[in-house]
């Protein structure tokens, strides 16, 4: 019985001290391993948990701001989600695709489309400028391979509305038309790098740190108005429409500073939905389309023999029977003026009164005068695509050429040419360059006529909105105001088209001290009016109405403006 008893204790015995060997054996081996893991391979093991887990992400920088000259916003950047995939992992975990069946957004099917043909990389874009909201959708399923991304997307608060002026980017935000094309190197910025923890299906769980900032672009502020610029849209459209013509452009400008107040065109499109849109609706006309001014061009004609001392407003010229016949051309009038004062002739926009001056220069005089005033050569703001117009320079001219040339044809010219030319009469004589960003000091200009030139313009000008002139419809209720119209047949097919016109009218505000320049340009009316001074006159009313009154003039309450002629109505 003792010796069964002693078996016994002692195999306890051994059990026990076998359990405590184990046990400490175990414990040795945790303690081996722990010692391994933390000290003799914490290095190899950090660095292999970190090719798992850390990542280096872009940060993404906003394009900078551009606004209109008070800080209103036409082009701002908003955040947006960018869907991509690394179509190795997701092959890997193929079977969990199901999860997207019937996905609005990223369906199965969709996927498959993507990764399968690019099975071998290791980046491919699902899905560009998602909602936050439409991205979660995706990666609430917890598709192995499926990652996010932060860009920005571009919005144009104003729309169709500055569209040629603005222009837009493309899906890379990088800038294709417009400011957004010629300020790229100002407005973009420069994307900054970060660490980050991410989990095993790819989410970001931990920012770990900041490798290199962002840099947003820088901001632009233009001398864009946004208020006139609605105003001039608005306008042009409705004689765009009302005239059923192919098209137009309004330009704006400040003659004391050659800033660029509103300048529109139609057709136009909407920058922040381009699915339909054409080449044609982009352009800004305005800067790139050319023309020959017609009449308005007389001005300039006006202001050489002026300048020369060859007349004065008060010259008597004989414009009879109405017509004038030069290297076997007859240049016509609308009807017979008879004999009057150039004043007279300049409000009935006389050709004859023109061609006259004309033939009396010498050949380089006019072509001269149009190089000062700005023709043949680009404004210079940065905008792309500006045309530099055309301004024929011949060492000998034909009478026929020296001719036309003093009514508009034979030369071209852009809309803000055109402006950019009647702001050196509205600034008493001095040509300034004309900008598209705002000018905090007013540049200093190049004196292209004397002052009292300028000032003979201006009186002049105002007679063709009188009673006596060709633009009644021009006035503006409450201002003096002055201007010269412009219809001009257009070139089709290499000859001068009998029913395709350009409607023109050019005017300056307020007459008694003016600095507001209007372009407006009609293309193409069709209807029985099609005359400047019926279809460009009443938007020029409606435009420089709205902005002296935007911008707080002070109304004349004497509205008599010239009444020493006949009141027989000419026409241009």
């Amino acid at each position: 019985m003792k010796s069964a008893q002693r078996n016994s204790t002692g195999s306890l015995r051994k059990r026990y001290l076998f359990m405590v060997a184990f046990w400490a054996l175990l414990g040795i081996g945790l303690l081996a391993r722990a010692v391994d893991l933390h000290i003799v391979q914490h290095e190899f093991l950090s660095r292999q948990g970190d090719m798992r887990n850390l990542r280096v992400e872009p940060l993404a920088a906003h394009r900078g701001v551009i606004s209109d000259r008070h800080g209103r916003p036409l082009a701002v950047s908003t955040p947006v989600i960018t869907l991509w995939a690394n179509p190795r992992e997701a092959l890997e975990s193929r079977d969990s695709w199901s999860r997207l069946n019937g996905n609005k957004v990223l369906d199965s099917k969709a996927l498959a489309q993507r990764v399968l043909p690019n099975s071998q990389r290791e980046f491919i874009y699902l899905s560009r400028h998602l909602a936050p909201e439409q991205a979660q959708q995706v990666l609430d399923q917890r598709v192995p391979g499926i990652y996010a991304l932060t860009e920005y997307r571009r919005y144009y608060p104003a729309a169709e509305v500055t569209s040629h002026v603005v222009g837009f980017t493309n899906i890379d935000d990088i800038g294709q038309e417009g400011i957004e094309l010629s300020f790229e190197e100002v407005l973009r910025g420069a994307a900054g790098r970060k660490r980050v923890v991410r989990d095993l299906i790819g989410r970001v769980i931990q920012d770990i740190e900041i490798i290199e900032e962002a840099r947003p672009g820088q901001d632009v502020q233009l001398s864009i108005d946004l208020r006139l610029q609605y105003l001039a849209y608005r306008e042009l459209m409705s004689a765009v429409s009302r005239h059923n013509a192919s098209g137009g452009s309004v330009v704006v400008l400040d003659a004391d500073t050659g800033e660029i107040l509103a300048m529109v065109n139609q057709p136009g499109y909407n920058p922040n939905g381009r699915a339909s849109l054409s080449p044609s609706a982009m352009r800004n006309r305005a800067v790139t389309d050319l023309f020959e001014p017609g009449s308005t061009l007389k001005t300039i004609t006006l202001a050489t023999a002026l300048e020369a001392g060859m007349v004065t407003p008060h010259s008597m010229i004989d414009t009879r029977p109405g017509t004038i016949r030069v290297s076997g051309k007859t240049i016509r009038d609308h009807r017979n003026y008879g004999v009057m004062d150039i004043t007279a002739a300049f409000g009935k926009s006389s050709n004859v009164m023109t061609t006259k001056l004309a033939l009396d220069m010498q050949p380089q005089q006019l072509q001269n005068m149009l190089d000062r005033f700005g023709f043949g050569r680009a404004t210079g703001i940065p905008f792309p695509g500006e045309s530099d117009g055309v301004l024929p320079l011949r060492a000998r001219w034909r009478d026929i050429e020296q001719a036309t040339l003093s009514y508009g044809y034979g030369i071209s010219v852009t809309a803000l040419q055109l402006a950019q030319a009647y702001a050196v009469v509205a600034n008493d004589g001095v040509h300034l360059p004309v900008s598209l960003t705002r000018v905090n000091e007013p540049p200093k200009g190049e004196r292209v006529i004397s002052a009292a030139t300028a000032g003979m313009l201006v009186d002049m000008l105002g007679v063709v909105v009188s009673d006596h002139g060709t633009a009644r419809q021009a006035r503006v209720n409450g201002y003096q105001v002055g201007g010269k119209t412009g219809t001009v047949h257009k070139i089709v097919n290499g000859a001068y088209a009998d029913d395709n016109y350009l409607s023109l009218f050019v005017g300056v505000a307020p007459l008694d001290n003016p600095r507001y320049v209007t372009v407006v340009v009609i293309d193409d009316p069709a209807g029985e009016a099609y005359y400047g001074g019926e279809v460009a006159a009443p938007v020029f009313s409606r435009v420089m109405e709205g902005v002296l009154r935007t911008l707080n003039v002070t109304p004349d309450a004497s509205q008599g403006i010239w009444a020493g002629v006949t009141a027989s109505e000419g026409r241009s």
